[in-house]
Order: C-alpha cells, then sequence, then structure tokens
C-alpha cells in the first residue's frame, strides 16, 4: 500500500485540475508556512506553492516524492519522505493539510496520533484542512467497481473497488508491454463522523464542514472538508 507502482501511473489515471482548482481555492491563504501531508505527485502542494512562502510536501513513498520532485523545476516546495502519523522531523506551521481522501489511509489509531502530530506541528491558532470519505462511499461500492484503460506507453490498467465494513479495498493491476503484471493493493477506512467530531473538539475549533466542497454539512456525497483551528490546549 505504499504507491511504488502506482506513482508510475498516479497522474494518467486520476489527475483532475478542475479538482485541484478547487482544492486550492478552498484551502486560500491562512499564513505563509504549510505542510502538505501525504502530497502525492505533488499537484496541489504546487500551486500551493504559489500562495504560501514555505510549503513543505510528504509522503510516505518515495516513489511518489520522487515523481513529485521532478514536476518541481521552479523548486518552489521541500520534498520530503516520511510518515505523517511522526511528524517529529518537521517544525511548526501555519497550515498543515491532508487532501484526497487521504486520511482514509489511517485507521482510528492512526487518525487520532495524526490529529495529535498537526497539533503538535500547527503554530498557535494555525489551521488544519482535510478532507475524507463520506459515509455514502461504503453503499457505493458495496456491490463493487470496476475501471479499465490503457496509457500512452501501451501498459493497461484495472482498478477494482469494493467495501466491505467500513474498509474500502482497491486492488490495482497494470499489464506492461513487455508482459509482465504488476499489482498493488491500497485499504482505506471510512471513519464515523461522529467520531471525526469527537476527536477533533479535543484538539480544534471546527470552523467549517461541509460536502463535495460546497454543499454546507454532512450531506450525502463523496467527500466531507473539515477546516480546523488549533486550540490553546489539547
Amino acid at each position: 500500500m505504499n504507491y511504488d507502482i502506482l506513482a508510475r501511473y498516479y497522474d494518467a489515471l486520476v489527475k483532475d485540475d478542475e479538482a485541484t482548482r478547487h482544492w486550492v481555492h478552498w484551502i486560500g491563504s491562512a499564513g505563509s508556512t504549510l505542510l502538505d501531508c501525504a502530497c502525492g505527485s505533488g499537484e496541489i502542494t504546487r500551486q500551493l506553492a504559489e500562495k504560501y512562502e514555505d510549503v513543505q510536501g510528504m509522503d510516505l513513498s518515495p516513489a511518489m516524492i520522487e515523481a513529485a520532485a521532478a514536476k518541481d523545476t521552479d523548486h518552489k516546495v521541500t520534498w520530503s519522505t516520511g510518515d505523517m502519523t511522526d511528524l517529529s522531523g518537521f517544525g511548526t506551521f501555519d497550515v498543515i493539510t491532508c487532501l484526497c481522501d487521504s486520511v482514509n489511509y489511517l485507521d482510528e489509531a492512526g487518525f487520532v496520533r495524526w490529529l495529535d502530530q498537526a497539533w503538535t506541528h500547527l503554530n498557535p491558532g494555525g489551521y488544519l484542512y482535510f478532507d475524507m470519505h463520506s459515509q455514502d462511499r461504503i453503499e457505493e461500492f458495496r456491490e463493487g467497481y470496476a475501471e479499465a484503460g490503457t496509457f500512452e506507453d501501451g501498459t493497461q490498467v484495472q482498478w477494482l473497488i469494493e467495501s466491505e465494513d467500513n474498509v474500502l479495498y482497491q486492488d490495482f493491476a497494470f499489464y506492461l508491454p513487455d508482459g509482465r503484471t504488476l499489482q498493488e493493493h491500497h485499504l482505506q477506512y471510512i471513519h464515523d463522523p461522529e467520531f471525526v467530531r469527537q476527536e477533533l473538539e479535543k484538539r480544534f475549533t471546527l470552523e467549517s464542514v461541509v460536502t463535495d466542497f460546497d454543499l454546507p454539512g454532512l450531506q450525502p456525497g463523496e467527500k466531507y472538508f473539515y477546516i480546523c483551528r488549533k486550540k490553546e490546549t489539547a
């Protein structure tokens, strides 16, 4: 579940310029320093670097960080490999983000550890922005979902998603022109919004929660978007 295979094809598979603009607009400008956790191929991170003076992007996958750094020809972002549930090697920031349902790779215990780390590494009054899968995704993928396609280099891909209880299982198979098959398997956890609210309120003031960028509150949809501000004490 480390994206080392998927990193080669990530942008071709999921890049969405319109969605990237929505994320960057949603985050806005709330200071001068920003850490983007689980930054992936860095599409959103690089655009945030146009709005913040000091931007750092970190991801668990070395291959994803390598891909992100290769696109950052202006060297506006500091890239690093790391686990977002342990930010001990980082300083403090005005803003911490975790986008594209990346927090769903954390189980409940991991999510709580990340919140603790985010609180510790935010400056006083700093902001935490993140999104996560809605509860509706469980039912959406209960019967399974399949997608297939071919990349420019001739590699064929099959992408399967199915849900069981509160877990999404994603399986990728890449059929390379040389006859090799590469596979990658991912798990994501769909968190109960009440659990999320309770854990947030121990550490942050919940300033906004919307569904799919602009629907107020928790409504039927694909993703919930949270804006939180650090409390003085946790």
